[in-house]
Order: C-alpha cells, then sequence, then structure tokens
C-alpha cells in the first residue's frame, strides 16, 4: 500500500464529500503503482468528470502510475484557463 495526498477543487470536492471521501489535501491509501485512471475509478470518478489532474503540483496524463508521498488535486472541467486547457487537452490524452 502506499499513502498519497489527495484532494480536488470546486464541485469535485463536494462530490466526493457526499460519498464520504475527504479531499482536502487528506491521505488517502492506496494500491502501489495505480494509474490515475485507477484512482479516478477507486473514488468513484469518471475520466470526463475530471479535466486534469496534478500530480506535485504539475499536471500529468492520467495514464502516470502514482507514488508514495504524491500530492494529487483534482480539477473539474472548466476549472482552468483556456489556453492551460488547450494544452492539457493536446497533452492529455
Amino acid at each position: 500500500m502506499a499513502t498519497i495526498k489527495f484532494s480536488a477543487f470546486s464541485f469535485l470536492k463536494q462530490q466526493l464529500n457526499d460519498k464520504g471521501i475527504d479531499c482536502s489535501t487528506s491521505p488517502l491509501e492506496i494500491m502501489e503503482e495505480i494509474t490515475l485512471y485507477q484512482l479516478l475509478e477507486q473514488v468513484g470518478l469518471r475520466d470526463d468528470e475530471v479535466e486534469a489532474v496534478f500530480v506535485n503540483h504539475r499536471i500529468m496524463p492520467k495514464d502516470t502510475k502514482l507514488k508514495d508521498g504524491d500530492k494529487i488535486a483534482l480539477v473539474p472541467p472548466g476549472g482552468i484557463p483556456g489556453h492551460v486547457a488547450a494544452y492539457v487537452g493536446k497533452n492529455n490524452g
């Protein structure tokens, strides 16, 4: 097992809190080396509900494998400025 610091912004935070998942930079146990896609599945979110994911303060592709101690932040659609969103879409597959 690994532990990450997990947070979410805007309505994702409320949606996760409603499911009983604390996402205020809280520790979250995960299986080692799961991908961001698998993390979304673990917390009950669909891929299209998350526009971008920050891993250790950098936007990363959703096939990125997580490691113990990573800091994760989920950003909902419309949560990042247009020019950055275009970059993320181009590089996040």
